[in-house]
């Protein structure tokens, strides 16, 4: 199994804080079945940068204490960056890492409470320099949450969405796990990961996602959403069916 978000770099944003935490995070990964993951730290998100340059190298050395302490997990560079108007020109500078390096996919992060005026823009020319974005954990932004048709527009231009696997499992609360769960069946994502931070509270539970998707949509979804992870760290295509909107359910009966 590929996770393709996690904060299992030691000492450089909210996530694992020691290199302890870093192995400990690592065995609880193989543990749920993960073979690789994608570490991306926060970037310029107000609090954290994270650049590209440093991460690969922090990456080297959390591959090599693994190695030498027999943890078969494949950790992979990557970035979680908040989306600012000068995500592009960190692109064309060298700051800003794709997944995995030399893939075109870039991690969006939108705020946690809005969605800004120019995502439509930013996504678009994302784009025309040739990349593709992957906005993240969506179902968890408040005004997506509120309407998640919001999300419509940015699929149906041309970016992908990557939900959380403790949303699907309930972790996140009520309106996470429905979001994520109308996300799906409007064809609004395209990926699932773990976000995990840690491995007691914010942990993978990308176990108990994939049980849940296989029980309420079929074993093809399950593949649907792995097969991507290994297109995105690989930089293939990803499989993608036509965006819907969202349904509005009907209430007692009547519209």
């Amino acid at each position: 199994m590929i996770d393709i978000h996690s904060h299992i770099l030691p000492g450089v944003d909210d996530g694992a804080q020691t290199m302890e935490e870093s192995i400990e995070m690592a065995q609880a990964a193989v543990e749920e079945g993960i073979t690789t993951i994608v570490a991306t730290p926060h970037h310029k998100n107000g609090e954290y940068d994270n650049y590209k340059h440093d991460i690969i190298i922090q990456v080297n050395e959390l591959n090599r204490v693994l190695k030498q302490k027999g943890i078969e997990l494949n950790v992979l560079p990557g970035q979680e960056t908040r989306m600012n108007d000068s995500l592009i020109e960190g692109l064309r500078k060298n700051e800003v890492l794709t997944l995995n390096v030399d893939s075109t996919y870039v991690f969006v992060e939108f705020p946690n409470d809005h969605v800004p005026q120019y995502a439509t823009k930013l996504l678009y020319n994302l784009q025309l320099e040739g990349y593709q974005p992957i906005i993240v954990h969506p179902e968890r932004n408040v005004k997506i949450q509120e309407n998640p048709n919001i999300l419509y527009s940015f699929i149906k231009n041309g970016a992908f969405s990557q939900i959380t696997a403790s949303s699907i499992a309930g972790k996140f609360g009520k309106t996470a796990e429905k979001v994520s769960q109308q996300l799906i069946e409007a064809n609004l994502t395209h990926l699932v990961a773990s976000d995990a931070h840690d491995s007691k509270r914010r942990t993978f539970n990308m176990k108990k996602a994939y049980s849940k998707i296989e029980k309420q949509y079929g074993l093809s979804y399950v593949y649907f959403f792995q097969e991507n992870a290994e297109y995105a760290v690989s930089g293939d295509t990803l499989a993608s069916d036509e965006p819907m909107h969202v349904k509005k359910k009907k209430v007692f009966g009547l519209f």
